[in-house]
């Protein structure tokens, strides 16, 4: 029998995916040993504990409606103190490298990073960690309590939702006052395009080589009537906008075509993008991790690929 619990995420007082993704897991596991699955929520999410249907029950803590790491950590902690769950699931993403890491080192727990599957096996559970940007797979069994960081995108969120009337509980956690203070939430500024509006877009990726090779891209997203986006190291070189960048960092979207063009597909990046109709890919490498949700893929330069579609469009 294993107790799961779940430590969910919500930004301007929405759930995010992963937080359903990580509950979808959760009561798949504690379902396979008679276990039971719980979601801890803070603040204001209480008054939409009712979202929460795959979970037994919703552990609801008083914190502050945005997330401060000092304080969620806090209450994290006393939750797995008072409750004793076998397995912690939080997201890997910013906010769960924060209460991950401090949690674990607290409380002397083992950390597996970066997972994409979780098996009950015996009285163990296998864990399947995705390692460099997903060309590696590594299998880690924990048969003590331990916190598991969840890739986005590794379960289908509708899981999360779909089930009872999950119980209500109210949660008393000592967080402190701390040292961190939320003063505002920073978001892309407004561009001329709002690429979560887009029905098809062409996506370019390291793999462009340089500022200058956009110019090419721009032409062909032009010819498709399609929006050009882009992957984080695009934006951090300066090439491109904020507004413009596709990802756990970025934006999501779902257009009906996604052309990505020399992105390896990093798991934040396909947490922004997987929902699109079609997807495909363009990578040099035939092992980049975005040929595993592309539904069609080339192995090529990307150059070549799009001179190609140039001149059939032509």
């Amino acid at each position: 029998m294993a107790n799961i619990l779940v430590v969910t995420e919500h930004i301007k007082g929405n759930f995010e995916d992963i937080s359903f993704e990580m509950l979808g897991l959760a009561r798949e596991l504690a379902g396979a040993t008679g276990g039971t699955c719980s979601a801890l929520v803070f603040g204001a999410m209480k008054s939409n504990a009712s979202q929460l249907g795959a979970a037994d029950v919703v552990l609801a803590a008083d914190a502050g409606d945005e997330y401060n790491p000092e304080e969620y950590s806090a209450i994290v902690e006393s939750v797995i103190k008072d409750k004793s769950p076998d397995l912690v699931l939080i997201g890997s993403t910013s906010m769960g490298v924060d209460i991950a890491g401090q949690v674990g080192t607290t409380l002397n727990l083992p950390i597996i990073s970066y997972c994409n599957a979780i098996e009950a096996s015996g009285s163990a559970f296998k864990c399947t960690s995705q390692l460099y940007g997903g060309k590696l797979n590594s299998q880690v069994q924990v048969s003590q309590q331990a916190i598991v960081m969840v890739l986005a995108g590794s379960a289908d969120p509708e899981t999360g939702k779909s089930g009872g009337s999950a119980s209500l509980e109210d949660v008393s956690a000592g967080k402190g006052a701390g040292k961190v203070r939320f003063k505002t939430l920073i978001e892309p500024e407004a561009s001329d395009v709002d690429i979560t509006q887009s029905q098809v877009l062409v996506s370019i990726g390291r793999g462009v080589g340089s500022k200058d090779d956009i110019e090419a891209i721009e032409e062909l997203a032009e010819s498709l009537n399609a929006d050009v986006s882009c992957s984080r190291p695009i934006v951090d070189a300066g090439w491109m906008s904020k507004s413009r960048q596709v990802g756990k960092s970025g934006l999501k979207v779902k257009p009906k075509v996604y052309l990505a063009l020399g992105i390896s597909g990093a798991p934040e990046h396909i947490e922004g993008m997987k929902s699109a109709s079609t997807i495909i890919a363009v990578n040099t490498d035939p092992q980049a991790p975005i040929f595993d949700v592309a539904h069609y893929g080339i192995v090529g330069d990307l150059f070549d690929v799009t001179e190609e579609l140039m001149d059939e469009l032509d």
